[in-house]
């Protein structure tokens, strides 16, 4: 009876210490938004709780009207959860089935509830001129706005969701 005590205590320990039914955030309730350039340079490397979200900005390189893709950390996955165009101009528009199409009440709209996981919790950004301006923007004003065109123009960035208590990925 005693060596069975001990073989569920170890199948117990054994489970804790790999992680059964740990969900990617579980280890922390918060994780780092980070913005590296191909030579390595981090750009962006801010705090982002469950639920925090944040915004690529950038002016369209044809219309020249702002547009808004809208993330948030959701139990630590990276997900698109909304977009804001102004037009339906070229590489824009609503995908039926995506996300629901609803007036921004100046002409415009909102593309909602798209929540729409980012694989891998990260995707390369090519940063376009300083005329574009891609930036990261955070929608409740908590952290001030970073212009990625004004430090990597041309350049290819990842853009990623990465938990600072998790080993370093290769």
């Amino acid at each position: 009876m005693q060596w069975q005590q001990r073989l569920v205590a170890l199948l117990i320990a054994c489970c804790l210490i790999a992680g059964v039914g740990a969900t990617p955030a579980s280890a922390s309730a918060f994780m780092h938004l980070a913005v590296v350039t191909e030579q390595g340079d981090m750009l962006v490397d801010e705090t982002v709780p469950d639920g925090g979200r944040w915004c690529i900005k950038w002016q369209h390189s044809v219309e020249h009207f702002t547009v808004l893709d809208c993330y948030r950390n959701a139990a630590g996955s990276m997900q698109l959860e909304r977009s804001h165009q102004p037009d339906f101009a070229a590489g824009l528009g609503h995908i039926f089935g995506r996300g629901e199409q609803v007036s921004d009440g100046e002409g415009g709209y909102w593309i909602n509830a798209i929540n729409e996981p980012v694989a891998n919790n990260r995707y390369v950004l090519r940063v376009g001129s300083p005329a574009v301006n891609h930036r990261v923007v955070w929608p409740d004003g908590e952290h001030a706005p970073v212009s990625l065109s004004a430090h990597a123009a041309g350049q290819r960035v990842t853009i990623q969701l990465i938990d600072p208590h998790a080993s370093p990925r290769e």
